[in-house]
């Protein structure tokens, strides 16, 4: 059985004349990543919302279909039991951020001290999650003082702390430079080896392409192409919705215009290894 899963999903917002999603399926499977890509204002943030129960318990609006997490209908969850279970990292770094707390230990701490869990506990649990996110070096440090990669670290912390099941991650790198990009990439890949359901919504394709299982493209409220990343990235088609596909994809295509490449690699470690067999195979 699906661990999360969308059926005949359309959805209207109160205040809107247009459903903004469109008769959409998908099936997700516990511990594995998936990509939500497409342009912006294409559904991805209101999939999200449906996902984590904004819809309908926040966001009224017209809802069809069935929305299950674990076969249990959104409609008859409890959000105080949506909220354990799953966590919600913000596309801004700074809005995660409690500003009620003097020093990163205690703003990862926050969220635990909320649900009444012991002091030992919580000293343990952040303790091992600062070591894991490598974050010793700022836990003394004012959470107000860092910089945005810095934050948004410190904002994927605060959540793993709380051991979510389920990850909902809405553009985390937006306005973060490459370096603190990679950052919170590489906290991601830690969260997804920890078996974590992770639901990413990101325009940086090379790293979708590094660091997801699945990709769900959406345009215009459905849902266009869906499948394995290694798939759907190179895919030519993917570009007919708007979509560029990752450089070593595109350099795989122009290739293939002269010479037969059997693969389009997606990544860099597959293009490296779809040339260099290409260019034994061009000296044999």
């Amino acid at each position: 059985m699906s661990y999360i899963e969308l059926k005949g999903i359309s959805y209207k917002y109160p205040v809107g004349d247009e459903k903004v999603l469109k008769d959409i399926s998908l099936s997700l499977e516990k511990g594995k990543v998936y990509a939500l890509i497409g342009a912006n204002g294409a559904g991805k943030t209101t999939i999200c919302n449906l996902i984590r129960g904004f819809i309908p318990h926040f966001f009224k609006g017209d809802l069809d279909g069935e929305m299950l997490i674990e076969g249990r209908d959104i409609r008859e969850w409890e959000m105080g039991d949506l909220a354990q279970k799953m966590g919600y990292i913000f596309q801004n770094p700074f809005t995660q951020i409690s500003g009620t707390k003097d020093t990163v230990f205690e703003e990862i701490a926050f969220g635990l001290e909320n649900l009444r869990v012991e002091v030992p506990v919580i000293k343990e649990r952040v303790a091992e999650i600062i070591k894991l996110f490598g974050l010793e070096s700022l836990q003394e440090k004012n959470p107000q003082q860092l910089s945005g990669g810095q934050r948004q670290r410190v904002s994927l912390a605060s959540i793993m702390v709380m051991d979510p099941e389920i990850l909902i991650i809405d553009e985390p790198t937006s306005q973060l430079d490459p370096q603190a990009t990679e950052e919170v990439f590489k906290i991601i890949n830690i969260m997804k080896q920890r078996g974590k359901t992770i639901i990413l919504v990101e325009h940086k394709i090379e790293l979708i392409a590094e660091y997801a299982d699945r990709v769900i493209l959406v345009e215009d409220g459905k849902v266009a192409m869906k499948g394995k990343t290694k798939d759907i990235l190179s895919d030519i088609k993917a570009m007919d919705h708007g979509i560029l596909l990752p450089q070593y994809a595109l350099l795989g295509y122009e290739m293939q215009k002269n010479d037969r490449l059997h693969e389009i690699p997606v990544t860099e470690s597959e293009a490296i290894g779809v040339f260099t067999k290409w260019m034994a195979g061009k000296e044999n």
